[in-house]
């Protein structure tokens, strides 16, 4: 299965502007500039990719969890992930991503805190997103909540 992302550039890098879209049309022309990628801190003036990458991790890894729990014999009422994904200067200049930290929140019926965090390891390194994400560091934090 292979789906397709699509970026419009035009411009210089700090001058100029984008647009991505999604095969899905979940994204259609949206907005991506170099200062929403690197000095806008609140996020509101468009995406960029480090956004996508989180959004693809945290839904990677949390359709991957479920599916284990279920399987373990503890589906899930509730989870939700949210993947803080930094970009930071590379040594030799330009950007690099360094960091994908997911963090959990919760609610699995029957399942103890010992079983619940060996299935959100496995998860957290085995989904298909963190497997393409090999060269960055991986972290997790997670609440199991009664």
């Amino acid at each position: 299965m292979k789906r397709t992302g699509t970026a419009k550039w035009s411009g210089s890098l700090k001058d100029g502007s984008g647009t991505v879209s999604t095969q899905s049309g979940v994204l259609t022309n949206s907005p991506y500039s170099f200062k929403g990628r690197f000095e806008d801190e609140d996020g509101k003036t468009g995406t960029n990719p480090e956004e996508l990458i989180g959004a693809a991790h945290a839904g990677c890894f949390t359709m991957q969890l479920s599916h284990m729990l279920a399987e373990a014999g503890h589906p899930a009422d509730m989870l939700e992930t949210t993947a803080n994904v930094s970009v930071e200067p590379a040594d030799g200049g330009g950007f690099e991503i360094t960091k994908s930290h997911l963090q959990l929140s919760a609610r699995v019926p029957g399942i103890d805190n010992d079983e619940f965090m060996k299935l959100a390891n496995t998860a957290k390194s085995g989904c298909p997103v963190s497997k393409a994400l090999a060269g960055t560091e991986i972290s997790m934090e997670a609440k199991l909540h009664d």
